[in-house]
């Protein structure tokens, strides 16, 4: 538990709030009040054991129905002993014993701030760039150099990034695509798209500042091509950057990406359900192209979806994607999970594997001794399955191999049997037909023909079912009672004629059968067709959601950088416009983009002269170097500066600099004219006063030479005097004429 003193208690809040825009923060308390949090949070860890498990779990399902009602996010897919972890850490937090979590659902209820720190704390952010090395060198030497060199030329390289976080991942990703490319020296376009449910972390990601720890995780060479050293960081570099969409995106609820070439979700399944799981995977399945990457967690695995990945390598979680992504198959992984889920579990639920084996061996055992013979048809009388003793009533009609139930009985039972299915299909209810008859190892016998509809999805089938009669008494020929032989005849005759006729009939409705399946089989090629063409709809509806999430993620980018633009274009024009200094800005032709409004002083310059070229406008200041020195600047990138004479006896220093944008490339010059009036006039005064002072230095300068030679000739005199009269004693010294007194008489 990491608490962290208020920041308005503290004296100096810099550490505290570093502290806390970490996120890692549990409390933010005074200190006079952590002394109580410690001694709960360590009465808590020493606390009674949690409640039974079923009362657990339906408080557990009450937390995240309310997190789900109140928030964004869904956990109710979540791993329960993930979220009990969770909620547990956030009840030690709050002082609320293991087995207080209806306690804990009540602080939720009447706590806004606590619903928030809870789901934010579910939402578990663990990244760092290159996380697990060996699978990044996997990708760099066997994944991404078959990418980049077998791509289509005019198809950007897509690629999706789930739970990306606060962006490590996708920006590895971009750096190893990056060299691939330049490796290559191939100009396709890389396209990333980084999502998450977590808006702190996609604002985290976007913003794209990383402490200067990551230096232990990226190379030096990489530190210097895809980043920018700045205070308390790195920053990505611009170019880099501009390849990574991020986006809020909750995978398990809102459309996937698609047509995509990799895709990359690490650590985040383990946090699932199974369920949630194949569903991940089935929407990953429908989102790459035929081929495409798929690269898990090292504690992931695709599970129970064989037949739409195959395994690259094991041990660095990396798939590839085969069999066609169709809209009936994303619908299938997405909305049919849980039904199939809980049917399984429902019916194996309490049996042993012992207990499952006696069950089949007792099923197959009655189905042989006591079921009768049954075959599941479709409407068209196409055999799909049969169970029973089947070769009692079915023969292999001559000719090629056939399905149809119609063809395999005797001509007496095929009557029965359309009769009865048909009248089976129009009721939509059970028939029993009697009067069948057959023979089977030289014994006659009859049996009744069962026919159920059945509805197996949006498929109607039918049971058809044998039912053998019982075989009725022997009885003996009544006395007394004779048949001639003219009434058996006539009863012949009779049975004959009806044989006929029946076989007529039966001819007549084998016709109308064969034009009504003439007509059935059209109907179900159009019905193909039409159900063709709702799976292109259907698939062209998940392409059209997918570049629905794209466009979103663009937009949701594009807003963020208009704002950001916004607020730098403020600020330029504040600092412009609240200076006293003229600048100009033009472009490589001299044509005027920007200017401030004391550039009015030197030039006749308006708003609507924006995208005029600056020799158009009359300067007011004498610099008829402008232009040239403005030309040699694009050319070598060196700036010029000069003082040039304004209007009013005023003077500026002019200096021209490049204009540079990205990757310091000169993109036009920048003018800014600097007033020296002032420092002139010093300068002037200054000169003015040193030639007086040398003025008067020289006149001092003379005077002191006339003085001299006006002091010379006197000791002139003198020394004359001391060598005509010779030396004379007792005459004091005369200092100031520089003649000792001895040598004057």
């Amino acid at each position: 538990m990491v608490i962290v003193q208020d920041p308005k208690e503290a004296t100096f809040d810099g550490m505290p709030n570093s502290a806390i825009h970490t996120g890692q923060v549990d409390l933010i308390l005074p200190i006079a009040k952590m002394h109580g949090a410690l001694v709960a949070h360590v009465r808590h860890e020493a606390g009674p054991a949690p409640v039974a498990k079923v009362a657990l779990s339906d408080t557990l399902s009450a937390i995240v129905e309310w997190l789900r009602t109140k928030t964004s996010h869904d956990f109710r897919l979540y791993k329960p002993g993930t979220l009990s972890r969770r909620i547990e850490h956030r009840m030690a937090i709050n002082g609320i014993d293991a087995d207080g979590m209806a306690s804990y659902l009540e602080v939720l209820k009447s706590n806004a701030k606590e619903v928030e720190l809870l789901a934010t704390d579910l939402l578990i952010n663990v990244t760092s760039f290159f996380r697990d090395k060996y699978v990044f060198e996997f990708l760099s030497t066997n994944i991404i150099p078959p990418i980049v060199r077998d791509h289509q030329a005019g198809r950007p390289i897509r690629i999706w990034v789930a739970g990306c976080s606060t962006g490590q991942e996708a920006y590895s990703l971009a750096m190893l695509f990056v060299e691939g490319l330049d490796a290559y020296e191939s100009r396709v376009e890389l396209q990333i798209f980084a999502s998450d449910v977590d808006p702190d972390a996609i604002a985290t990601a976007r913003d794209g500042l990383y402490p200067l720890t990551i230096a232990a995780e990226v190379s030096p060479a990489r530190l210097a091509r895809f980043f920018s050293r700045e205070e308390g960081g790195y920053r990505v570099s611009q170019a880099l950057r501009a390849s990574v969409i991020f986006t809020i995106h909750d995978i398990l609820n809102d459309p996937p990406f698609s047509n995509l070439d990799m895709v990359s979700l690490r650590n985040v399944m383990i946090y699932l359900q199974p369920e949630a799981q194949l569903k991940i995977i089935g929407l990953f399945h429908f989102a790459l192209r035929s081929g495409g990457i798929l690269l898990l967690g090292n504690s992931e695995t695709i599970g129970g979806s064989e037949g739409k990945f195959e395994s690259i390598s094991g041990p660095e979680r990396v798939y590839r994607q085969i069999g066609s992504a169709v809209a009936g198959r994303l619908s299938a992984s997405t909305f049919g999970l849980r039904h199939t889920r809980t049917a399984i579990a429902g019916g194996a639920e309490g049996l042993s594997e012992q207990a499952l084996s006696a069950a089949e061996l007792c099923q197959r055992m009655v189905l042989e001794s006591h079921a009768p013979a049954a075959i599941l048809i479709n409407r068209k009388y196409d055999c799909l399955y049969s169970l029973g003793p089947t070769n009692r009533y079915l023969h292999v009609p001559p000719g090629p191999p056939t399905q149809d139930l119609l063809a395999m009985v005797t001509d007496h039972t095929r009557i029965i049997l359309r009769a009865a299915v048909h009248q089976a299909i129009r009721d939509n209810a059970r028939v029993i037909a009697a009067d069948g008859r057959g023979s089977y190892d030289g014994e006659a016998f009859s049996y009744k023909i069962d026919v159920r509809p059945m509805l197996n999805g949006a498929e109607d089938f039918l049971l058809v079912c044998f039912v053998d009669e019982p075989k009725p008494p022997v009885r003996r020929a009544s006395q007394g009672r004779t048949q001639t032989p003219s009434d058996v005849s006539e009863l012949t005759r009779e049975l004959d004629e009806t044989k006929a006729e029946l076989r007529g009939t039966v001819r007549n409705l084998e016709i109308l059968t064969e034009e009504q399946k003439v007509i059935n089989e059209e109907a179900l090629s159009v019905n193909e067709e039409y159900q063709s063409t709702n799976e292109e709809l259907l698939t062209s509806k998940e392409e059209l959601q997918s570049l629905n999430e794209e466009l979103t993620a663009l937009n949701g980018q594009l807003r963020e950088t208009l704002d950001r633009q916004k607020i730098t274009s403020n600020d330029l024009q504040n600092v412009l416009y609240s200076t006293d200094i003229a600048t100009i800005f033009l472009d490589n032709d001299l044509n005027i983009r920007l200017f401030t409004p004391a550039a009015k002083v030197l030039f006749r310059v308006i708003a609507t002269d924006i995208g005029r070229p600056l020799g158009d406008l009359k300067p007011l200041a004498v610099d008829a170097a402008l232009l040239d020195d403005c030309r040699s600047v694009i050319e070598n990138g060196q700036s010029i500066e000069r003082e040039i004479e304004g209007p009013s006896e005023s003077w500026y220093l002019r200096r021209i600099l490049p204009y540079k944008i990205a990757e310091q490339v000169a993109d036009g010059v920048v003018i800014i004219f600097s007033n020296i009036t002032d420092r002139k006039h010093i300068a002037a005064h200054l000169d003015l006063a040193r030639r007086t002072a040398e003025q008067a230095n020289m006149a001092k300068s003379r005077f002191l030479a006339a003085a001299s030679h006006d002091i010379r000739q006197p000791l002139q005199t003198l020394t004359l005097l001391q060598a005509a009269l010779g030396r004379v004693d007792g005459i004091p010294d005369m200092p100031f004429l520089g003649i000792p007194a001895r040598s004057v008489v």
